[in-house]
């Protein structure tokens, strides 16, 4: 089990970052829709999008908070990581063919309660488009049991 998990509480320090990064495409702004039941037209009908502010499609902004929490289940901390708590500010549209960037950094550990407190933003080049704050649960050492050894069969 311990091969499988990411980093434990005790591994972690103020100021580890870790990024993921995706180019959103129309099949994940479709498949989102799907999945999430949001099917505002925003995001799906290019005749009613460019009406709005945006002047046309932009994808859902959960699509891009998504991408924070890829970070968290397989970077840092990693697998066995439970997310708490997320607040989000959405700054700016994404579009088709925009890659996004979701950065995560420690910015606070509570040892005693197995928390931290991780900085979480989305950019699209140098523009911030989403940021917040997370908090997850992380393991210790000590919660996660050393496998017994295979009997030789």
């Amino acid at each position: 089990m311990r091969e499988k998990h990411g980093y434990f509480i005790e591994d972690l320090s103020v100021g580890m970052t870790a990024v993921f990064a995706k180019t959103v495409s129309e099949a994940d702004i479709t498949m989102f829709a799907g999945i999430s039941g949001d099917t505002n037209p925003v995001h799906l009908d290019e005749s009613f999008a460019e009406q709005t502010i945006f002047s046309g499609r932009i994808a859902h902004g959960m699509l891009s908070a998504s991408f924070i929490s890829t970070v968290f289940g397989t970077r840092l901390p990693g697998p066995g990581c439970i997310y708490m708590r997320q607040d989000l500010r959405f700054k700016a549209p994404v579009k088709v063919g925009d890659t996004v960037q979701a950065r995560v950094t420690v910015k606070e550990i509570q040892a005693e309660k197995k928390r931290v407190v991780f900085d979480t933003v989305c950019s699209v080049g140098d523009k911030v488009v989403l940021e917040g704050e997370a908090t997850l649960m992380v393991a210790s050492h000590a919660d996660v049991p050393e496998l017994e050894p295979q009997a030789a069969e």
